[in-house]
């Protein structure tokens, strides 16, 4: 009966172990593979935080999302672009082969709004073609 009890005992301590590690080391989420839950221009984006940002946020957060707009400002040494001068993304790669002025269209992780700054953020951005 003891090893019984024994050998269940080191099963579920062994399971949990298993289990508690899954969760915790997860697989990090690729957001260039996902579809986009929506597609927005920045200023349409903006709108919205602007009008309601908590329901804008329930909305957004963390979602990945297309958008686009005309690229103000390129920051080579952090990987980021600025979006209409309102959509700071960091990009997966370093931006090649666009500059200022240039209409765009990225998909990334939109990580939320800087109501300070007016200014919203996006990580994980690719360029679509």
């Amino acid at each position: 009966m003891k090893k019984k009890i024994l050998f269940l005992l080191a099963v579920i301590i062994i399971s949990g172990a298993f289990f508690g590690y899954k969760f915790l080391y997860h697989d990090h989420r690729d957001v260039s593979t996902e579809d986009a839950s929506f597609t927005i221009s920045v200023k349409a984006l903006q709108d919205q935080f602007v009008s309601n940002d908590s329901l804008a946020n329930a909305k957004y957060a963390d979602k990945t999302i297309e958008i686009y707009g005309k690229v103000t400002a390129i920051d080579l040494a952090s990987n980021a672009i600025t979006i209409d001068e309102k959509l700071s993304a960091v990009m997966k790669e370093k931006p090649k082969a666009i500059k200022a002025g240039d209409a765009i269209k990225v998909k990334g992780r939109f990580v939320g709004y800087d109501d300070l700054l007016e200014e919203l953020k996006m990580d994980q951005v690719s360029i679509l073609k």
